[in-house]
């Protein structure tokens, strides 16, 4: 008996139940196996199934397969429900393919072209339908398929609105796994227009679309933001009953709202006054309004009007060039801060950490810092917490630091495990950044071992370490405070290295006091030593063997203890190794020998700070620096920080400019035997910064045949972006070089080779700074050979120090006797002011904000010139990134743009230093723009690179 038309499939219903009922998982696989032979000979048998039976048995089949059964046949039978003219039997059927079909199916082809037939339809549910199941399989045949049909449809004048809603979600599904369906040119435009669609649902789809395709061709797209304004500012001064089809609980169309402030935080502020006008009433407005009394007690109510508000701060911030509209989002915000809802407090937080880094909003934040405090003590929610510590760690400043180290210290002994670690990192950044002596910051790291020592990482104490080692004022104090600290009854591991250490070295320092006398010291330590690990271990072992150089009168008692058998046949090898040489080393070294085996560590270098890193890694996208509007455009004040105030860590692998690490070889390596194509593609061969004697270029000819002899070849250009080259070279002599740089500091070593059978004689390099570079670079010469054998090479060090910025280069006079004349050049010194850059890793909303803090017009140096090598980007990007800045990708909107942060470092200022080059591969021609706090800065910069492009 046919089935009832009106039963709504009443036959699912009873198998729906059927299932329900069965007592077991036996019963219910029996119950499925039973239906689905009945199905199968159904569709193979009957011949005469109209389509409401298939759409049943079709349906059947779904609910099986989503009870976990695998599925075989049937989708031959779902293909042809879609060629149905009823919407039910249709729906089914690309429900069954969206569900069931394999991409890589026989059917596909089918599938699709059935898809085309429906988007063709003068019926928009069929279209609708279509266009879900596109979105639904989303796969490389479906976009390949319809790149063109679903643009088309989109922006199609004949086109109703509720299919361009369905047609902007799908072409936006397939865009974000085949990123390139969406066809360019033309359809550009007509995309981008959609945002002045009348249909609201129209735009709020469209511009999730548009969104997404600005994050890829930002340039392409960038037409939008005057149309999102333009939307915008009829949205948001409007009343709830002006749109009352699109407002949601009192408030008009707050999705859509939300998505075009979201939309245009992908670009800087509108260039055009009206717009920009427009956009800051906008924002007004919606300040205005969150001050006005809630329309609704109803949660949906605060919720839609703050997502709208949130999301304009975000706004706000990004823009980072309206004083007044920061300050008052700032104030919004702090109301947030004491707001009964956990949530709102949650966002009030993380958006004010970010308007801290602002030096227009730095100090509105600053006067919320109880409320923040107070947060940090009393909050239920450990992620609130944290936020509050982020907050406190993006707000300090030299004003008050020691405030909120001391309140971060407070907290950190009650603190969440979870957040111990990270907080630990924190506070030992802020009390180095901020530090105004040296014995508060020793204080401070000590008192981070005692409170949180478990969570106290190698990079935090061997910062301290290095700290004291290398400041003679502070030495003494810190051997006091670990020697108390070391007397309280439980100390942690780390303590004991720190005391370990700091004794060792500068345990003598105190030693006059009898509190503190040497035996006292070495009791303390070794009351510690059985405690601890076995690098703990190694560790005071070296501290025992300084004691015996600093103080003789315990050497018995240390004899005593490298002789244990826990230590001089210690299971572990390092300990017994320690143990045995050191007890050798105390018994047969003379009293000189051991002092200078044993004396008192050097400096440790400067080298990059591991600490800030190792944030920066565990929170990637919240580890933001703490702000300082001392330091806002990028430029740090080096009269009050303290002169080892960066972070260096001493495990820290040694990086220099450039990017090149430690060269602890000859950079020129075989140079003598492959000199000719090493120099060959320079195409440097004028030697406008030199004079040679007239003697070398006889000498070129006698001995090298006349016209065969080697062209002098002067490198001096190619070295402003290369740390290590060949600076000069001819026939004669080849003249190396190989350079590291560390903040203001320099060492450059020149390899001095002799290319001739003859001896060079009275070989006598002259290096000079005359005039006024004498007081900007200090340069100190090593003493070298003044013979350069036959075949030979000789080289020379010199140690460099910039005091200030400087245009001239340093000259290098070079006289020797070569067969009984005497030869003379005149040569430059590679060295220029990019030597002593560090490159600054920054976003792009941290970039413009500097970029417009360095408007002003001494401020900027432009210069536009005519490509003289060919535009090739990848070679542009290496010579800038060479040049020692920090190449930044996807900051500028345009992508053909480079733009470049450095900070250069001299002995009295650190100069922020911002760069963009604007490439116009049509006219061949380049636009340089420098902005630097100094102007003599931002010229030389510019002067040294308009001749490399």
């Amino acid at each position: 008996m046919p089935a009832s038309r009106g039963d709504g499939m009443r036959g699912l219903a009873v198998f729906i139940s059927d299932i329900r009922n069965c007592k077991s998982k036996e019963a219910e696989i029996k119950r499925i196996n039973k239906e689905l032979a009945n199905i199968r000979s159904k569709f193979k048998g009957d011949k005469t199934l109209d389509g409401y039976q298939k759409k049943k048995y079709v349906c059947k089949l779904l609910f099986i397969f989503l009870l976990g059964h695998d599925i075989d046949f049937g989708h031959m039978e779902a293909v042809n429900l879609l060629s149905s003219n009823k919407y039910t039997e249709k729906q089914i059927g690309y429900l069954f393919i969206s569900v069931l079909v394999n991409t890589n199916s026989d059917l596909i082809r089918l599938i699709i072209q059935s898809i085309k037939n429906d988007l063709s339809s003068r019926n928009p549910i069929h279209v609708n339908l279509a266009l879900q199941c596109i979105a639904n399989i989303g796969s490389k045949e479906m976009a390949e398929a319809f790149s063109t049909d679903i643009p088309r449809l989109l922006v199609s004048g004949e086109t109703i609105d509720v299919v361009k809603q369905s047609a902007a979600l799908c072409l936006l599904r397939l865009f974000r796994t085949h990123p390139e369906i969406i066809p360019s040119g033309e359809w550009t435009s007509r995309i981008i227009h959609l945002l002045n669609d009348q249909h609201m649902g129209v735009v709020t789809a469209a511009s999730s679309l548009i969104d997404a395709l600005v994050k890829r061709s930002p340039d392409e797209y960038k037409g939008c933001v005057a149309l999102a304004v333009s939307r915008l500012s009829r949205i948001v001064p409007s009343s709830y009953t002006d749109l009352q089809d699109y407002t949601y609980y009192f408030v008009p169309a707050p999705w859509l709202s939300v998505k075009l402030l979201r939309l245009l935080q992908n670009y800087p502020p509108p260039d055009d006054p009206g717009a920009r006008g427009r956009l800051n009433e906008c924002l007004e407005t919606i300040l205005n309004k969150a001050q006005e009394p809630p329309k609704s007690k109803k949660v949906q109510h605060s919720n839609a009007k703050n997502a709208v508000l949130f999301e304009a701060i975000s706004l706000i911030i990004h823009s980072d060039s309206e004083p007044n509209l920061l300050v008052r989002a700032c104030n919004q915000l702090g109301q947030f801060l004491s707001h009964r809802e956990t949530n709102l407090r949650y966002l009030a937080l993380e958006s004010m950490c970010m308007l801290a880094n602002s030096e227009f909003s730095h100090d509105a934040v600053k006067k919320h810092q109880d409320t923040v405090i107070n947060a940090l003590k009393t909050e239920r929610d450990v992620s609130v917490r944290q936020r509050a510590v982020d907050l406190l760690y993006a707000m300090c400043d030299r004003s008050n630091a020691e405030e909120i180290v001391q309140e971060m210290l407070n907290y950190l002994e009650t603190a969440d495990y979870s957040i111990r670690e990270e907080m630990v990192l924190k506070v030992a950044i802020l009390a180095e950044k901020y530090a105004t002596d040296y014995s508060w910051y020793v204080d401070v790291i000590l008192n981070l071992i005692r409170i949180a020592g478990d969570h106290v990482s190698e990079e935090v104490w061997y910062r301290v370490i290095q700290i004291v080692v290398n400041r003679e004022d502070v030495q003494g104090y810190a051997a006091k405070t670990v020697f108390e600290a070391l007397q309280a009854p439980a100390c942690h591991e780390n303590m004991v290295k720190v005391g370990g250490y700091i004794l060792g070295e500068f345990g003598n320092l105190i030693a006059g006091d009898s509190r503190s006398s040497p035996a006292v010291q070495f009791r303390l330590l070794h009351s510690k030593y059985h405690l601890c690990s076995v690098s703990t271990r190694a560790l005071l072992l070296s501290t025992y063997i300084k004691f015996i150089n600093l103080f003789p009168e315990i050497k018995g008692q240390i004899q005593d203890i490298f002789r244990q058998d826990s230590n001089i046949r210690s299971s572990d090898a390092e300990l017994q190794q320690r143990a045995s040489e050191y007890l050798k080393l105390s018994v047969v070294a003379s009293t000189d020998v051991l002092a200078t085996v044993l004396e008192e560590m050097p400096p440790f270098p400067e080298r990059d700070s591991s600490i800030l890193a190792i944030l920066k890694k565990k929170k990637p996208g919240r580890s933001v620096d703490p702000a300082d509007p001392a330091s806002a455009t990028g430029v740090k004040d080096a009269t009050t920080v303290l002169p080892q105030q960066q972070l260096h860590s001493i495990t820290a692998p040694v990086q220099h400019q450039n990017g090149q690490t430690d060269l602890l070889v000859d950079v020129l390596g075989d140079v003598y035997s492959n000199s000719q194509s090493q120099i060959g593609g320079t195409g440097l061969g004028s030697l406008g910064n030199k004079s040679i004697s007239p003697g070398i270029n006889s000498m070129l000819q006698n001995n090298f045949g006349g016209s065969s002899a080697m062209e002098p070849v002067d490198s001096l250009k190619k070295l402003v972006w290369k740390n290590n080259g060949v600076l000069f070279e001819s026939d004669l002599l080849q003249i190396g070089v190989k350079c590291e740089y560390r903040s203001n500091l320099g060492r450059m070593t020149l390899f001095y080779g002799n290319k001739t059978p003859l001896p060079m004689l009275s070989f006598s390099p002259n290096i000079s700074c005359g005039g006024e570079l004498a007081s900007k670079i200090s340069i100190q010469v090593k003493q070298m050979d003044t013979v350069v054998e036959a075949g030979a090479q000789v080289q020379q060090t010199i140690n460099i120090e910039c005091q200030d910025d400087f245009q001239e280069y340093p000259s290098l006079v070079i006289s020797f006797f070569y067969n009984n004349a005497q030869q003379k050049l005149n040569l430059k010194l590679p060295l220029t002011i990019n030597k002593f850059f560090e490159a600054t890793d920054m976003d792009g909303e941290t970039f413009f904000a500097r970029w417009k803090n360095l408007g002003g017009a001494l401020q900027e140096t432009q210069k536009i010139f005519k490509a003289t090598h060919p535009m090739d980007t990848s070679a542009t990007a290496a010579k800038l990134s060479g040049f020692g800045m920090q190449l930044l990708n996807g900051i500028d909107p345009n992508p053909d743009n480079f733009v470049c942060a450095a900070i250069l470092h001299t002995k009295h200022h650190q100069i922020g230093c911002l760069l963009r080059l604007e490439p116009n591969k049509q006219a061949q021609m380049y636009r340089l723009t420098v902005r630097a706090s100094k102007e003599s800065v931002s010229k030389q910069i510019v002067e040294l690179l308009g001749d490399y492009f």
